[in-house]
């Protein structure tokens, strides 16, 4: 899976993954292959919520190949979903997303709405049921 950063956008460039938005206002993580740690999370979810005015939105992440994070790791992750994103569509090889999801999720379910995809298509197309609808006046 070959994800190209774009250039004609701004990027936002953070310790475990570069981020942008896409043209429906989904925010893309392309996600780095270090282990993550309580330290690099709450950094990470700090610098989430400067990116996205402190407002969860849906997130569509590439998935890549990282160390398993320990259980306080996978803790905090997964108690600052909601925080942070309002769904999450993770884009992966086959089986990776799995792996994850079942390592994160074990015990009990994802606090927000999450699905494997091996298509970004088809990975956007259902994020954008979660993005925010315009109000009418």
């Amino acid at each position: 899976m070959d994800v190209q950063i774009p250039t004609d956008r701004p990027t936002f460039e953070g310790e475990i993954a570069t981020y942008w938005f896409d043209d429906n206002g989904i925010l893309v993580s392309l996600s780095k292959s270090i282990k993550r740690t309580v330290a690099n999370i709450s950094g990470n979810v700090a610098f989430v919520k400067r990116i996205t005015n402190n407002q969860p939105v849906p997130l569509l992440i590439y998935l890549k190949n990282s160390p398993v994070p320990d259980k306080a790791t996978r803790k905090l992750s997964t108690e600052k979903l909601p925080e942070i994103y309002s769904a999450m569509a993770m884009v992966s090889e086959p089986g990776l997303a799995s792996f994850i999801m079942k390592i994160l999720f074990k015990f009990k379910p994802s606090p927000i709405p999450m699905k494997n995809f091996t298509s970004e298509k088809e990975a956007t197309a259902w994020l954008k049921q979660f993005l925010p609808q315009p109000t009418l006046h």
